[in-house]
């Protein structure tokens, strides 16, 4: 199975440890982070993904709005020039646990965090990471 993702989801993946803007947003974040782990593929997407679908609901969902296109292609941008050289692709992307820590690693320095700024979930992705990811849910087998 493949699991549709919007380029900034990857960064809010690496600091997710049950955590939302709703229960409904935290059981299907946490639905999909478990399929991540058990092995479904991730397939890069412009406009609302899985992670999306509690809030498309919402009065004030902002999933449509320009600045979060923009926290996409700036995530698309940083994360494949510091994975790949490059910026990534729509489709399908592999990732695995090597990867994973690559973007910890990367996050935690802040290289790749400019998608993060403005966002009201900044402060909590910050100490996630200076914790060392402590708690995350999403964790990548060793292939």
């Amino acid at each position: 199975m493949t699991v549709s993702i919007r380029p900034h989801h990857l960064l809010c993946m690496l600091t997710f440890m049950g955590k939302g803007y709703s229960p409904d947003f935290v059981s299907n974040f946490s639905k999909i982070i478990r399929r991540l782990n058990n092995g479904d593929q991730l397939s890069l997407v412009t406009g609302p993904d899985e992670i999306c679908q509690p809030m498309l609901k919402a009065e004030e969902c902002h999933c449509h709005s320009d600045s979060v296109r923009d926290r996409d292609e700036t995530a698309l941008q940083e994360i494949g020039c510091y994975l790949i050289g490059k910026p990534l692709s729509l489709g399908r992307f592999l990732l695995d646990a090597n990867d994973l820590r690559t973007l910890q690693t990367a996050f935690q320095s802040g290289d790749i965090r400019t998608a993060c700024k403005g966002c009201e979930w900044f402060n909590l992705c910050s100490k996630v990471a200076q914790n060392e990811f402590r708690g995350c849910r999403f964790q990548l087998p060793l292939t």
